[in-house]
């Protein structure tokens, strides 16, 4: 093949040509046919799963029954023994704890609270979203309180040496 030839394949101005070519074989055309029907069926899966995850909803947290009653510093050094253990067990799990407020951290458009163990720096974060975000906005640092949270995992950081617990959909239980 030359280059000529070639570039006649690959010109943009030769592709209805091309088109019409492979359209005359009757074997080709059959390809062509089941490649448009497989490409259809995958494009109508992927927006099936698509539109699933986008109009994915949670239940809200504050009706959901507990799966652990916890203390703050306690659960703290749980994941500090054994991080993946305790991840085993905690995560995805609904965990209402009590503890000390030790920091709150507004961000774009949502309310993130800590707790931290002051001896080691290892601390618990909790993100509300919107349907709770005016509970979260009344705590301050040093407030005793209760928040229940769906546990997404714990994370060791080699980086800042301590560990981290992280909750979504989480409420206030009491203030």
């Amino acid at each position: 093949m030359t280059d000529q030839t070639l570039h006649k394949l690959v010109c943009l101005k030769n592709m209805p040509t091309i088109f019409r070519r492979m359209l005359k074989h009757p074997k080709n055309n059959k390809i062509l046919k089941w490649s448009a029907v497989i490409a259809g069926g995958l494009l109508l899966l992927g927006g099936a799963v698509y539109f699933y995850f986008a109009t994915l909803t949670h239940d809200d947290t504050a009706k959901l029954k507990v799966d652990y009653v916890v203390e703050a510093i306690p659960f703290i050094k749980e994941f500090e023994k054994d991080y993946l253990a305790a991840n085993k067990k905690y995560a995805e799990k609904i965990i209402s704890v009590k503890g000390i407020v030790t920091a709150t951290e507004p961000a774009d458009t949502t309310m993130n609270i800590k707790m931290t163990d002051t001896t080691t720096g290892s601390y618990l974060i909790f993100a509300f979203q919107d349907k709770h975000m005016s509970e979260a906005k009344k705590l301050k640092p040093g407030d005793n309180t209760v928040i229940k949270g769906s546990c997404s995992d714990g994370i060791y950081s080699d980086i800042l040496g301590i560990y981290f617990v992280s909750f979504k959909r989480s409420t206030v239980e009491n203030n």
